[in-house]
């Protein structure tokens, strides 16, 4: 295919496939580098990577990308250099690549030792545009979902009749549409029901605060800090300390009577 960019240099559009969202720890498991030149041309370079380490189901699970494929790719070193001529004099570009997936790309070669750096390039993210204009705001779901503008907009009364609006819009819009979750599995998620809606908004929630999350076993996990994915009962058992110091510490009251809801219903296992 060709392009109708306007480039003075190369634009390479990437995205990476990792073992996990932590910045500093995990490594890219497959990469996709498609470098639009400023004739109209395109080049790729799609290839999976040699972590150098397992890769956790949950992640395997998102991308599809288990230990089995990637045992006998190159790793990110041995290809390190080759990848930094593919991107000489090249911008970067891709959908929320400035939290991710340039740090992790960084990250990576900083790690094996390798001259990169992003301080000349250009960096365009496609999601910064279109969070940009077509803003998720209540002003916004309301001329999409129902073509009206949104008089009076921030009143109490005038917010909350446009939320009941768009909600009865987006009941009759979404009822009976087939996505897929994660996994590639065809759902059908909205249904004029309220105890399906609230499943969509529930369905990891432990605390409003978003401290603790259900995993996809349905057990509580921490979702911060250094356990990270662990759950909250063998923190508790482990850590005798880490209790205290959350009770102790500038958490929301929610969090706290959850975390001690926890607590108790651990200890009554006993």
């Amino acid at each position: 295919m060709q392009h109708t960019l306007n480039l003075k240099n190369p634009l390479v559009f990437f995205d990476l496939e990792t073992t996990g969202t932590n910045i500093a720890k995990d490594r890219i498991v497959e990469w996709a580098f498609i470098k639009a030149l400023p004739n109209g041309e395109i080049e790729k370079d799609v290839k999976k990577i040699n972590p150098e380490m397992p890769i956790p189901i949950e992640s395997s699970l998102v991308h599809g990308i288990y230990d089995e494929h990637v045992k006998d790719a190159p790793t990110f070193k041995s290809i390190a250099k080759n990848l930094v001529k593919f991107l000489e004099g090249c911008d970067l570009a891709g959908y929320n690549i400035v939290r991710f997936d340039v740090p992790v790309l960084v990250e990576e070669f900083l790690r094996v030792g390798v001259d990169f750096s992003v301080n000349n390039r250009k960096l365009v993210d496609a999601q910064k545009i279109f969070f940009m204009m077509e803003p998720r705001t209540l002003t916004a779901a309301y001329k999409f979902y129902c073509n009206k503008s949104l008089e009076d907009a921030h009143t109490a009364e005038a917010d909350t009749m446009a939320t009941l609006e768009v909600l009865n819009a987006q009941i009759h819009h979404y009822e009976g549409v087939e996505i897929k979750d994660k996994e590639g599995k065809s759902f059908v998620p909205v249904h004029n029901d309220v105890n399906k809606l609230h499943e969509l908004v529930n369905d990891k929630i432990v605390d409003f605060a978003g401290r603790m999350v259900f995993n996809d076993k349905g057990q509580e996990v921490f979702n911060f800090g250094k356990f990270r994915g662990k759950p909250v009962e063998w923190v508790l058992e482990r850590e005798h300390g880490y209790y205290d110091w959350m009770m102790k510490g500038d958490f929301a009251l929610d969090t706290k009577r959850k975390l001690t809801e926890i607590k108790l219903r651990k200890f009554n296992k006993k």
